[in-house]
C-alpha cells in the first residue's frame, strides 16, 4: 500500500491510536492467566486500559482514537470515554501490523502514534515528545520495548512499509522495523526505550511501581 499523505487540516496535531483488547476472561492478557487466573488478568487489562486512555488524553497532542477489539461494545471502552473526547472504532479481524495500518489511515489522515495498553511506563511527555518528532519532519518515531518490540510507533504518512512481512510477537519486531525505515530511507527517532507487562516478572515490577493495581485484583478476586 503507498503511503498516504496527511491532510492540510491536520496540520499542528498528532492523532494518538491505541489498540487494545477488552477486558473479558480468556481475552485479554492471557500469558498472565495462570499467576493471576483469567478474571484477575481481565482486570488487570481494565487498568491497562483506562491508564492508556488517560495518559492519552493527558498528552494533548490531538484526536485520541480508541481501537478495539473483538468491537466497541464492552461497557469499559465506553467508560473510557469519560475521560475526555475519544472515539471508539472496531479493530479489523488481521494481524498486527493490517490492525496498526488501519489505525494510521483513519480518515482524516494525519499524522499519527499507535500505542497498546501494556506499557504502563508511557507517560503523556514521551507522547508529546515522539509527537514533537513527526511534527519535526521525521518520517517516524518509536519507542522500543525491552523484550526486542515495540510500545509505540508513529508515521507522519500513512504507510504499509514497516510493517511487511515483520514476525509479530518474537524478539526481533524492533530490528526488523529498523531494517524497514532504513529500506525506505526514512528518518526515524527512538526517543526512549520502555517495558511492557506480558510476563510474571513484568507483573511483579509493575506491582512495585504501582501498588494500587493490586487493590483492583483483590476487587475482581
Amino acid at each position: 500500500m503507498a503511503a498516504v499523505s496527511a491532510s492540510d487540516d491536520a496540520s499542528g496535531r498528532v492523532r494518538i491510536a491505541i489498540l487494545a483488547k477488552a477486558p473479558l476472561p480468556g481475552l485479554a492478557k492471557t500469558r498472565l492467566a495462570p499467576r493471576l487466573g483469567e478474571a484477575g488478568a481481565a482486570c488487570l487489562q481494565r487498568w491497562l486500559l483506562q491508564r492508556a486512555v488517560a495518559t492519552a488524553v493527558v498528552a494533548d497532542t490531538g484526536p485520541v482514537a480508541l481501537w478495539c477489539a473483538p468491537d466497541t461494545q464492552h461497557p469499559e471502552f465506553h467508560l473510557c470515554r469519560a475521560f475526555g473526547p475519544v472515539s471508539l472504532h472496531r479493530q479489523p479481524e488481521a494481524d498486527l501490523g493490517a490492525r496498526m495500518l488501519a489505525a494510521l489511515s483513519q480518515p482524516p489522515v494525519q499524522p499519527t502514534l499507535v500505542i497498546g495498553t501494556d506499557s504502563p511506563a508511557l507517560t503523556p511527555e514521551l507522547l508529546r515528545q515522539a509527537a514533537g518528532a513527526l511534527l519535526g519532519g521525521d518520517d517516524a518515531v518509536v519507542l522500543p520495548a525491552e523484550d526486542g518490540g515495540y510500545v509505540l510507533i508513529g508515521l507522519r504518512q500513512a504507510s504499509a512499509a514497516p510493517f511487511d512481512g515483520v514476525a509479530w510477537g518474537g524478539p526481533r519486531v524492533m530490528a526488523q522495523t529498523r531494517e524497514r525505515f532504513a529500506a525506505a530511507g526514512w528518518r526515524w527517532r527512538e526517543p526512549a526505550t520502555l517495558w511492557d507487562v506480558d510476563r510474571p516478572e513484568d507483573f511483579d515490577r509493575l506491582a512495585a511501581l504501582y501498588p494500587d493495581v493490586l487493590d483492583w485484583l483483590r476487587e475482581a478476586a
